[in-house]
């Protein structure tokens, strides 16, 4: 026989459908009644608390030391900040007179009490390469005049700017440091004007030291100081400052897929600036070192399993001939003598022509550089052998 389950114990059908149907309805209901609150609600008003009164402020205490100290370096340092802006003169047609357009705009600062102003020569090349435009310098207190360019070096990507009224402007020179020991961890402020914001300041550390990038002219721009400063659009030919407020660089780059700030810029060295500056002051131009050699293409050094740079010619009465520096010598059965094999200047290593052009442009006219070189490379009486070599001015 089968068990069967106590009377009072059996569920009752009718009972279990009326419970789903009475939870069904009461959630529809309650939905609907959802809807129709929050369409009532938002159709409401914005009630107006005439009552109302301002938040009382809350007392934010005193500055943190570090945030005193970039204020004062940001106070004490922007009033020698300029913004450069240049136009050209440009002929729409014959029949027409030129009108002056826009040309580019860039950052800058005061050089010193004469009204010289140093910033980066892509800011300016459209005058300095004399196309009858003009450069408007825009000081702190938004006073601007106009300036002349009193020379400008492509290959350091640096200029001076001469102000035509010097009298009527407030110069405050900026205060010059050195380069030659900064550390990578030392903190960095950038002031410039990017997208044409003027007197922006922006701060981070030194992220590297040594970098290079390829001036205006194509020649490499040596032992540049990497920072992540935020260095944008117009902060070029800005002054780039240690936590003492002194200058250490001058923003040059940055490196970015779209042209905006991703974290890494550039600036040329001090040390570099302070020489170049002073060199076109002295003479308006900077002169460019000269060895006297012609280097052989560096396919042809690595097909004779050479490293470094191989000199193929010595100009007579040149540097480099003065020095004692051996050619290679060729017939028409191919290499009689081997030259000199280039592989380091001043203590920094040659792999290539475009090694010994950067360290030349580190140099000056008159420099005493040290090279070292291989003579009689790829025979048994090779040695290695440190040369003083005096350089002369580029003919």
């Amino acid at each position: 026989m089968s068990a069967e389950m106590p009377p009072e114990r059996r569920a009752q059908p009718s009972a279990i459908a009326f419970l789903r149907l009475f939870v069904f309805c009461f959630a529809i209901a309650l939905g609907v009644s959802w809807v129709v609150s929050s369409f009532m609600l938002s159709d409401q008003p914005p009630r107006i608390d005439p009552s109302a009164v301002p938040r009382q402020v809350t007392a934010r205490g005193d500055l943190a030391a570090d945030e005193k100290s970039t204020i004062e370096l940001f106070e004490s340092a922007s009033p020698s900040v300029v913004f450069i802006t240049t136009t050209a003169l440009s002929r729409r047609s014959m029949n027409v007179n030129p009108v002056e357009i826009p040309a580019g705009a860039g950052s800058g600062f005061v050089w010193d009490e004469k009204g010289h102003i140093v910033t980066n020569y892509h800011v300016i090349r459209d005058v300095e390469q004399g196309n009858g435009g003009r450069a408007i310098v825009t000081f702190a207190d938004h006073t601007s005049h106009e300036a002349r360019v009193l020379g400008g070096s492509p290959d350091n990507d640096l200029a001076v700017l001469q102000l035509v009224d010097p009298q009527n402007a407030t110069l405050i020179p900026i205060r010059v440091g050195e380069s030659k020991d900064l550390k990578v961890g030392q903190k960095t402020f950038a002031i410039g004007n990017p997208f044409g914001f003027d007197q922006t300041l922006t701060t981070g550390v030194i992220s590297g030291l040594g970098r290079s990038i390829r001036s205006e002219s194509g020649q490499p721009i040596n032992d540049l100081i990497q920072t992540d400063a935020a260095i944008n659009p117009g902060n070029s030919g800005g002054p780039l400052l240690d936590s003492s407020g002194l200058l250490i660089g001058v923003n040059t780059a940055i490196y970015s897929p779209s042209g905006a700030y991703s974290g890494i810029g550039l600036a040329i060295p001090v040390d570099t600036v302070n020489a170049v500056a002073t060199e076109i002051l002295r003479t308006g131009k900077v002169s460019k070192p000269y060895l006297g050699v012609a280097l052989l293409p560096a396919s042809a050094v690595a097909q004779l399993n050479l490293q470094g740079a191989l000199i193929g010619e010595v100009v007579e009465g040149s540097p480099a001939a003065n020095a004692g520096l051996q050619p290679t010598i060729v017939t028409e059965q191919g290499i009689e003598e081997m030259g000199d094999v280039i592989i380091a200047v001043d203590g920094k290593p040659v792999t290539n022509h475009s090694d010994v052009v950067g360290q030349l442009i580190q140099h000056k006219v008159g420099d005493t550089i040290q090279v070292t070189i291989i003579r009689g490379a790829g025979t048994d009486n090779a040695e290695k052998l440190d040369v003083d070599v005096t350089l002369s001015e580029a003919r």
